[in-house]
């Protein structure tokens, strides 16, 4: 008989966790896994895709940070499906879930903590603690994140790391055609920036950095894709240093990989990070990577070595080549530096790249990611 698995998660927007969710949750064979997914607080364009797989959606219209009714509502619907495996995505689905998994007896209940999480207030990391107790397991996708709640005081032996899942995706559409679309001229180099504009991804660095690159070639062009509460105050920002002519507020898309595929460099300058989806779709694209240095991105790129000369044919005869360049966290002139270095050194930017998109389909691909959840959901039921 198929296990019954209820995926508990506060929305489906066009988000990390949304994604990896709605690939696991159509990717689960549905001979061995009855697979339902719950929505806290409202939709978003992944319903869609769930729905045309044949997974059902509940929703549960949770209203405020803290709502008894919508509480009681997830436990009856609980109640009703009787999942064998209740599986939580981030904090909010954490904490509603798993008390309402708890208190309706479900037999395994996994959370899933997604990335590095500083901005969890004292009384959020006592829930996370209180409910680690009661939990089976807890998924994420990276190291650094069983480090930083471990130093929170939830045991290291709680965690299972399963790292995202990235489809094998192929270039998109032409330099012309986005170029005419952006009304950008045809001799310019692109740098694109995807993800949420708020506070963790540090835009303001990014545009520091396209500022910066302006000042010693006349060709760069900053590409933001996403919306977001900061997208007011880094517009203004930007004017403000006279770079509009250089750095351009795409907004939400859904038309990313088809901006991805023609990017020169991709850049990722977050203060912190779980498993950056989107730098994960542009290192399959074969777009070579300056980001952050820290604990999420450690787990995807490879960084070159400074003042390395490795041939073009070293992605052959290593495992672990270089796939671009990590830097110190709100180092601008150091992003600015590295991204020089890639647009002026076509050979580097290619080998980069390759070894990216190899990376990516040994290691980090969708199959491998449901087997793994497999495995996790099978040895905790048996």
């Amino acid at each position: 008989m198929a296990l019954r698995v209820l995926q508990i998660i506060p929305t489906l927007v066009r988000g990390g966790a949304e994604k990896q969710l709605t690939s696991l949750a159509t990717g689960l064979p549905s001979d061995q896994f009855d697979v339902q997914v719950c929505v806290l607080t409202h939709s978003g364009p992944y319903e869609q895709d769930l729905i045309d797989q044949g997974i059902p959606v509940e929703h549960i219209h949770k209203r405020w940070k803290a709502d008894p009714l919508a509480y009681y509502r997830l436990l009856r619907t609980i109640r009703r499906l009787r999942p064998d495996i209740v599986h939580t995505w981030i904090f909010a689905a954490n904490c509603y879930g798993r008390q309402a998994a708890i208190q309706a007896g479900t037999r395994v209940v996994i959370a899933g903590e997604r990335c590095v999480d500083p901005w969890k207030r004292g009384y959020e990391l006592a829930i996370d603690r209180f409910l680690a107790k009661r939990t089976t397991r807890i998924v994420t996708n990276s190291s650094g994140v069983v480090d930083f709640y471990n130093s929170q005081g939830i045991e290291a032996g709680k965690f299972t790391v399963i790292p995202n899942g990235i489809a094998a995706i192929d270039r998109v559409g032409t330099r012309e055609e986005l170029l005419a679309e952006l009304r950008l001229p045809g001799n310019c180099r692109l740098i694109v920036a995807v993800g949420r504009l708020w506070a963790q991804k540090r835009y303001k660095d990014l545009i520091w950095a396209a500022d910066l690159l302006k000042c010693v070639r006349d060709d760069v062009h900053l590409l933001i894709v996403g919306d977001g509460p900061e997208v007011d105050r880094l517009t203004r920002f930007r004017d403000q240093v006279e770079i509009r002519d250089r750095v351009h507020f795409l907004g939400e898309r859904n038309d990313v990989r088809k901006i991805l595929s023609q990017a020169d460099c991709f850049w990722l300058g977050s203060g912190y990070e779980g498993q950056s989806n989107a730098m994960m779709e542009a290192m399959a694209l074969g777009i070579p990577v300056v980001a952050s240095d820290i604990p999420g991105n450690r787990d995807l790129v490879i960084p070159e070595p400074i003042g390395t000369n490795a041939s073009t044919d070293l992605i052959h005869t290593a495992p672990n080549v270089a796939t671009g360049y990590l830097v110190p966290v709100g180092d601008r002139a150091a992003l600015a530096r590295y991204t020089q270095i890639i647009l002026d050194q076509p050979d580097l930017a290619r080998r980069l790249g390759e070894a990216g998109r190899a990376r990516m389909r040994a290691d980090f691909t969708v199959s491998k990611m449901i087997d793994r959840h497999i495995a996790l959901y099978q040895q905790l039921t048996s």
